[in-house]
């Protein structure tokens, strides 16, 4: 699988092919770093006035390489795949081997980085269900009120919590027919679209 860049990416890029590989290599240290805690406009700065060049042109250069090692790692990109993406950028073969040994030696950190960046929500662990009809009141002789009620045990990080839901079934079959309308959508061909693009 190829990575695509986008044009604005690729002359955010262009700016690596200017300086010298060893800058780049600093580059792609202090891209990792701030993916871990956070980007430090100071770093920007004084990297602009060793290079005499402008402070944007700095944290393009920066965060154009952070993107493109942080989406390869998330798809996983094999070297060749890798090799053949940046080969479009017109970089020198020293600076794509540059790239290359930079993802190479990253890309297991990076995809660490990513997966605790992402949000924390609780797993399923089990369902509960009763189903109760209450006949008659003191009030009302003769009624019928039908009420599901569910226990849905959930597990976030070996910590495990549970809810207690109740519904009447119209308000549950509602409920189905919804999930159901929502997972046929992710099944149509725009959403697979739109979700291969996000990926």
């Amino acid at each position: 699988m190829l990575l695509v860049l986008s044009d604005e990416h690729k002359e955010h890029l262009g700016f690596l092919s200017e300086v010298d590989p060893v800058v780049v290599g600093e580059f792609g240290r202090i891209a990792v770093e701030f993916l871990k805690k956070g980007s430090n406009s100071k770093i920007y700065e004084g990297a602009a006035r060793k290079l005499n060049v402008p402070t944007q042109s700095v944290q393009y250069g920066v965060e154009g390489l952070m993107y493109l090692l942080t989406e390869s790692s998330k798809l996983m990109i094999s070297e060749v795949d890798f090799q053949d993406s940046v080969l479009v950028l017109g970089f020198s073969e020293e600076l794509n081997t540059l790239l290359l040994q930079l993802y190479l030696e990253n890309r297991v950190e990076l995809r660490h980085i990513q997966s605790e960046l992402g949000p924390s929500l609780p797993c399923y662990h089990n369902l509960e269900w009763r189903f109760d009809v209450q006949l008659a009141s003191r009030t009302l002789r003769q009624q019928v009120k039908p009420t599901v009620t569910f226990k849905l045990h959930l597990e976030r990080g070996g910590v495990r919590s549970a809810r207690v839901l109740q519904t009447d079934p119209a308000t549950l079959l509602h409920l189905i027919q919804e999930l159901e309308r929502a997972l046929a959508e992710v099944k149509s061909n725009h959403c697979r679209r739109i979700l291969r693009n996000i990926k």
